[in-house]
C-alpha cells in the first residue's frame, strides 16, 4: 500500500497557519507549531518561509487577493455609486466576519504595537488597497452628481472603520458576552447611515 503524500505544498501550509494563528494570535504562534499542524518537519516549513512573519505575510497577502477583486467591480460603468457602495460594505462585513478572514485584524489591532512590520504590512497591503477601492468609489459618485464630500479621504477612512468594527465585535467582543451582532443587518445600516452624509439631497441638486 503506498504511503500517503506528505502535505507540503504552499496551500496546505497557508491553511494550517490560517488556524493556528486564530487559535493562539502571531506572538503565541511558533513554527513548530504550524508544521506540526501541516504534518512535515520545521525543516521542511522553513525551506517554504524564512520565518513565522513570512508566513503570516503570505497568509495574509493570499487572503486579500481572493477577496478584493471581489469587492467592488473593476468597471463601475453605468452603476450607481449608491449600489456600488451597498454592495462593498456589504461584502466586507460578511467576509470579514468568517473565521477564516476575521482573526487577521484582530491579531493586527491586539499585536500590532508590538509588531510594527506586521502592522504597516497590513496598513500597505490591505488598508491602503481598501481606502483605494472607496475612494474610487466615492470619487465616481461625485463624477455622476449623486454624492457630495468635503473630505473624501476622512470618509473613507469612516467607512472602513465601520466595517472593522464588525470583525472586531464578532471575534473579541461577542466571546466575552457582549451582544450577538448579524453582520448583514449592520452591515445594511452602516450603508445607510455611510449614504446619508453622501447622497446629495434634492434641495442641494
Amino acid at each position: 500500500m503506498p504511503r500517503p503524500t506528505v502535505p507540503t505544498r504552499r496551500a496546505d501550509i497557508l491553511l494550517a497557519a490560517r488556524d493556528v494563528f486564530s487559535a493562539r494570535g502571531f506572538a503565541g504562534t511558533r513554527m513548530d507549531d504550524i508544521a506540526r499542524a501541516v504534518g512535515i518537519s520545521k525543516a521542511a516549513l522553513y525551506l517554504q518561509f524564512d520565518g513565522k512573519q513570512a508566513l503570516f505575510q503570505a497568509l495574509v497577502a493570499e487572503l486579500i487577493e481572493t477577496m478584493l477583486p471581489q469587492a467592488a467591480p473593476a468597471d463601475f460603468g453605468d452603476l450607481t455609486a449608491e449600489t456600488i457602495m451597498r454592495q462593498f460594505i456589504g461584502f466586507m462585513a460578511a467576509r470579514l466576519t468568517e473565521p477564516e478572514m476575521a482573526f487577521v485584524p484582530r491579531v493586527i489591532i491586539g499585536e500590532g504595537a508590538n509588531f510594527p512590520d506586521l502592522a504597516r504590512f497590513y496598513h500597505d497591503h490591505v488598508i491602503s488597497r481598501g481606502m483605494g477601492i472607496v475612494e474610487r468609489i466615492v470619487a465616481h459618485g461625485i463624477a455622476r452628481g449623486e454624492f457630495t464630500c468635503t473630505d473624501v479621504p476622512q470618509a473613507c477612512r469612516t467607512i472602513i472603520g465601520g466595517v472593522l468594527i464588525a470583525a472586531i465585535w464578532k471575534t473579541t467582543f461577542e466571546p466575552i458576552g457582549a451582544e450577538p451582532i448579524d453582520s448583514n443587518t449592520m452591515a445594511q445600516a452602516h450603508a445607510d447611515t455611510v449614504l446619508n452624509g453622501l447622497l446629495k439631497r434634492k434641495s442641494a441638486q
